[in-house]
């Protein structure tokens, strides 16, 4: 499942490498398990459908923007390529990491 789970990241990584911007207070929610269906892994669905990466966007994009506090990222994973998620999926996933460091606050990008 480790194999999988860093495939769906870097699959989120890949799809977005020209819009990430790391550090940026703009960013884009995207459903681990929704991806996992979507690459053809339906066991990771269910238990992951409502685990999202933070995609820091180098410009916001259109559509709703909600305010998020910086502080409901605590234990968030950072990758090489920007994106984040949650701590527990990235230990699962035993892919290389460092500490997310969002900024105070935060602006969800609804398109």
């Amino acid at each position: 499942m480790n194999d999988r789970l860093k495939g769906v990241i870097e699959n989120i990584g890949t799809e977005y490498k020209s819009k990430i911007l790391r550090g940026s207070r703009h960013y884009v929610e995207v459903s681990i398990g929704q991806r996992a269906a979507d690459l053809g892994y339906p066991e990771l669905d269910d238990p992951y459908r409502k685990t999202f990466a933070v995609v820091p966007l180098r410009e916001p994009e259109p559509g709703m923007k909600v305010r998020i506090d910086g502080r409901t990222f605590v234990d968030y994973a950072e990758y090489e390529s920007g994106i984040a998620v949650p701590g527990y999926l990235a230990r699962k996933a035993g892919k290389e990491y460092s500490t997310f460091v969002p900024q105070d606050s935060m602006i969800c990008n609804y398109s």
